[in-house]
């Protein structure tokens, strides 16, 4: 049977096109299914409420990442093996990773249960809020290995070419978690706690059959051997490129967690308006994440192949891709900002949350093209396995964002947080871009030295 993927055949812009709009889709309904928290205790429990999700939201959405990105890196290895058709060892690094992202979730969630209260007052969570924003998190780390297995799963459906999977098995959980929000906060009343409930039963549920499903995937991959369940020196190939994909993916996160201080004091209003702008901001990168993703995929399968230009054609491609979603945000966000904010908050009720959210959003919607290009060549590397300029630049971005709003907020304004996120993503642009061009990354291929 030919297990060759689209992405090492026919042309490179419709192969990548065609392989991230799952991608882009089902982050899309990833977003969603967190967002619907802050939608439905914004409308239906208060503003207090919304911030204090807002609030554990910068937590979680670094856990998230993690996961996110974690699953990526590792999931380069079995691109790179499925694109040499070494299908044994594509699926002992599968097993390798799926082991070592449940081991390390679980050890999380006990770090994140026990000192989530101490982050909170460190972040400098308002009095007002933080006992919630405590309640909210302790729930929500009780199920956080469900959540790193879903993320972890989704890469390696999106390592074997199957990105319509991952799109399906989101689009169920969150109708799911939507419902339970509802049931959970309208029907019984639960408020903060119900919309935890309710996204960890979506989690669980959709991690067990993500499971089922590659499991069985991963029968039609002929194997002259039996697969291995572990293999430390994959684990350490896997690992060098896990980690600094967690870096890159976890930069936004990072970034919005390490600067909430800098806008809790300017009070508990102000961060319900920078809350509900980070949401929307969150969805609204997915397009440009979920490209560099799909760069990075379809990298390590023809590296693999031994296809370096169509590589080349990929990523200049993906600028394409880049630019659509680009302007495609930029009217949204300049023209459409009234009806998107006032999803998560109460305009006539929140005058102080709904102007803050107003100029960031507004703001911000000007930059998405320069994340867009920087996850584009970023995932170039990062699927190449050519990674440590690449961390570094994503590392300098991080400390652009949190230098910035940390030593120029208390002088001149909540704005001056705006200011630091493009100057961070085009200095991590400028950066992997320039490295991209010495062509270095074209000599990188785990799947030779895997020792397969």
């Amino acid at each position: 049977m030919n297990r060759k993927q689209s992405l090492i055949e026919g042309p490179p812009a419709r192969s990548l096109f065609l392989f991230a709009l799952p991608m882009i889709l089902g982050n899309l309904f990833q977003q969603f299914y967190n967002m619907a928290d802050s939608v439905i205790v914004g409308h239906f429990v208060g503003e207090d409420a919304l911030a204090a999700v807002g609030a554990s939201y910068s937590f979680t959405n670094v856990f998230i990442m993690i996961a996110i990105g974690g699953g990526i890196g590792a999931s380069v290895l079995a691109s790179q093996y499925l694109g040499a058709e070494k299908y044994t060892e594509m699926k002992t690094s599968i097993y390798t990773f799926l082991i070592t992202f449940a081991l390390l979730s679980a050890l999380l969630a006990c770090i994140g249960f026990r000192y989530n209260p101490k982050v909170l007052a460190l972040l400098k969570t308002p009095g007002n809020i933080y006992d919630d924003a405590v309640l909210y998190l302790q729930i929500y780390f009780l199920g956080l290995p469900f959540m790193f297995m879903y993320n972890v799963l989704a890469a390696n459906f999106n390592a074997l070419g199957k990105s319509g999977i991952p799109l399906g098995l989101l689009l169920f959980s969150s109708l799911l978690n939507i419902f339970l929000d509802l049931f959970m906060v309208v029907s019984l009343g639960m408020g903060v706690a119900g919309v935890a409930i309710a996204t960890v039963i979506a989690q669980g549920a959709s991690a067990v059959i993500s499971l089922t499903i590659l499991m069985v995937l991963l029968r039609g991959y002929p194997s002259p051997q039996r697969p291995g369940f572990y293999n430390l020196p994959m684990l350490v190939k896997g690992t060098k490129i896990a980690v600094p994909s967690i870096i890159q993916q976890s930069i936004v996160s990072i970034g919005m967690l390490l600067t909430q201080s800098s806008v809790n004091q300017f009070g508990s209003s102000a961060l319900a308006g920078y809350s509900a702008g980070m949401r929307l901001e969150s969805i609204a990168i997915v397009p440009m994440i979920g490209t560099g993703n799909a760069v990075s995929t379809f990298t390590a399968q023809n590296l693999g192949a031994g296809q370096i230009n169509r590589i080349r054609r990929g990523y200049r491609a993906s600028y394409g891709i880049v630019i659509a979603f680009s302007l495609l945000l930029f009217v949204v966000c300049q023209c459409f900002y009234r009806p998107v904010l006032s999803a998560f908050v109460d305009i006539d009720a929140s005058p102080v949350a709904y102007a803050t959210g107003v100029s960031y959003l507004r703001f911000i919607g000007c930059f998405f093209c320069l994340i867009g290009f920087k996850a584009a060549t970023d995932g170039v590397l990062r699927g190449a396995g050519d990674v440590m300029v690449y961390m570094a630049a994503n590392l300098i971005n991080l400390a652009i964002r949190v230098s910035v709003a940390k030593a120029c907020s208390p002088v001149y304004g909540i704005q001056v947080i705006w200011y630091a996120v493009p100057m961070g993503w085009l200095a991590n642009y400028v950066i992997s871009f320039c490295w991209y061009h010495t062509g270095h990354w074209q000599g990188k291929s785990l799947v030779r030295d895997a020792g397969a």
